[in-house]
């Protein structure tokens, strides 16, 4: 076994593999940063005495070339083979492996008709991906796929495949050896996603049968074994309701984000089986050694207002409580500023217990028992989602998101929070000036508090009790989950300027895409004006109404804060 190891990578994951170094009794570094530039992070792995490195997921985890470049230097992958990397790395040639394996494939587009997805061969998480569901629409469609894939990955080949309208996402964890042994870790239902983005993710899954369940393991494995593949990966699969059939989608090269919910119903730590098998031991457990223990749900918590078009949001996090319940895995502290120039996700929460009910009431509960203050996140989005009849009856497909709007939770409880705070924070305990009511005599009289609207309190409830920041000109609270910020009256005015209805403004800090624009240019109503780009979204800002482009700031390439100012557009009348 290795005495030193260098993660090549930030974060939660960072985090997390040190925790299993640790444990192991290796001493573990941690990049500070160049993440994407493999010579720099070689240099800092040599530098650091390293005989190994782990790339966590993200970043250069799945980039050949480093991998080659690790073992140039003398140090040991922890991970595939670069040359299986290579392999599966384009969905087009993946897809001829499959085939090969005996594994089932999607059928071509071109052959099943519309609706087809449009998708880029060299990458993943929903960039360069786009559902035509006509003839007429395609074109447009492809162009605006292969640029974003041109951009994400330098690469704008595309496949074109059916959609499948209703679908599972099915994955299989495999892990392989250098003795000639591949064995899988049962599946992973990660159906709950919304725009190819992973939201919960749950083992086993909930809705198959043992047919297709033996169906997608037994390819996984076949997969692995006829690309020669070491280490861990991960086999996804797509699952047609209206006919129960799973088509093999790709091969994740490296430990994938939602891996704890397979080691929580096997009880293995897929880290150190990885750690094991870059180090040339065989694998410590055969097939039959592999089962199932409970039922495991995973939340990925990203830097996110869900309710309002999911935008990426970044500030200092001025206050942080994660659950104790259960297992968390995160790098995100109290006082810590979260930027937009990495992935919005700040940590997952992982449920488990013996049934799937247990664990997901158990995820309710830690949701609520989470609580971040500064900046807005997904917990509230989450925990409504999780708490939902739709997500407990496990009929969640892949584009439901997509369909559906997850209800905002009602601003009361956290209003009557914010007030019975102001209240104590104020309160005079005797005298004739007392807070519960000025009176020379007699009972005391209720506290009623009027912010936006009157609200008679008796007191938060002390379970999951809402966590409150009362500020001179603000309250802030977090309600099972939920940020809400409550503006105080100010007693001198409100002196903000007002920008007017043509402003057009950040929405979202980010980079500046694309400018479309120039000051004095004309415009119409919904014509797009300026592209921004944060943390994987892009976002359209358009006219909202026909007028003269003036005050024009924005650039290509610049980046800007929430609320910045890009543009004005003044109407024609």
């Amino acid at each position: 076994m290795f005495s030193s190891v260098f993660i090549a990578n930030r974060g939660e994951i960072a985090a997390r593999v040190a925790r299993t170094c640790h444990r192991l009794g290796i001493a573990a570094t941690v990049s500070t940063g160049d993440y994407l530039d493999p010579a720099a992070q070689v240099a800092q792995a040599v530098a650091a005495g390293a005989q190994a490195v782990h790339p966590g997921y993200g970043f250069l985890s799945e980039n050949p070339g480093f991998a080659r470049a690790v073992a140039d230097a003398g140090l040991a992958w922890i991970g595939p083979p670069p040359e299986a990397m290579e392999a599966m790395a384009r969905k087009d040639h993946a897809r001829e492996i499959a085939v090969a394996a005996g594994v089932p494939v999607v059928p071509r587009g071109e052959d099943a008709g519309f609706p087809v997805l449009v998708k880029a061969a060299a990458g993943g998480g929903g960039k360069g991906m786009r559902v035509v569901r006509d003839e007429a629409d395609l074109e447009e469609a492809k162009a605006a796929a292969a640029r974003e894939a041109r951009s994400a990955f330098g690469d704008d080949t595309l496949l074109i495949e059916k959609y499948v309208e209703r679908g599972r996402h099915i994955e299989v964890q495999v892990m392989a050896d250098a003795h000639g042994t591949a064995i899988h870790l049962w599946e992973r239902d990660c159906s709950t996603q919304r725009r190819h983005q992973k939201v919960l993710e749950e083992a086993p899954a909930p809705t198959i049968t043992p047919e297709v369940r033996a169906l997608v393991t037994s390819s996984a494995v076949a997969l692995a074994e006829q690309v020669g593949y070491r280490n861990a990966g991960t086999v996804e699969f797509l699952l047609d309701e209206s006919t129960g059939e799973p088509y093999f989608l790709e091969m994740n090269t490296r430990l994938q984000v939602e891996h704890p919910v397979t080691e929580a119903i096997t009880g293995l730590d897929l880290v150190e089986l990885q750690l094991r098998v870059a180090a040339g031991e065989p694998l410590p457990i055969a097939q039959e050694d592999v089962v199932v223990d409970g039922h495991a749900i995973e939340a990925r918590v990203y830097a996110e207002d869900s309710f309002a078009g999911f935008l990426p949001q970044a500030g200092r996090a001025t206050y942080v409580e994660w659950p104790t319940s259960v297992r968390v895995d995160h790098a995100l502290e109290s006082g810590q500023v979260v930027s937009t120039a990495y992935d919005p996700m700040l940590g997952k929460v992982i449920a488990h217990a013996a049934t799937r009910e247990e664990a997901r009431t158990a995820l309710v509960d830690a949701l609520d028992d989470t609580a971040i203050l500064g900046l807005t996140t997904n917990v509230g989005f989450l925990r409504a989602l999780v708490a939902s009849d739709e997500f407990r009856d496990a009929v969640i497909d892949t584009a439901w998101l997509d369909r559906h709007d997850v209800p905002a939770p009602e601003p009361g409880p956290a209003r009557e929070a914010a007030a019975w705070e102001v209240f104590l924070a104020r309160r005079e305990e005797s005298g004739p000036f007392r807070s519960d009511g000025f009176r020379l005599g007699g009972d005391a009289a209720p506290v009623v508090i009027d912010l936006d609207e009157r609200v008679t309190l008796d007191g938060p409830e002390p379970h999951h009790r809402p966590v409150v920041d009362v500020r001179t000109d603000h309250v802030e609270v977090v309600h099972q989950g939920q940020r809400f910020v409550f503006a105080r009256p100010d007693v001198f005015g409100d002196h903000a300027a007002d920008l007017g209805d043509g402003a057009i403004t950040a929405p979202m800090p980010g980079t500046v895409l694309e400018v479309r624009v120039a000051d004095g240019a004309r415009v119409e109503a919904g014509q797009v004006l300026v592209v921004l780009e944060a943390m994987k979204m892009e976002l359209a800002l358009k006219a909202p109404f026909d007028g003269t482009v003036a005050g024009l700031t924005a650039t290509t390439g610049s980046q800007v804060a929430l609320g910045a100012t890009l543009l004005e557009v003044t109407p024609d009348d």
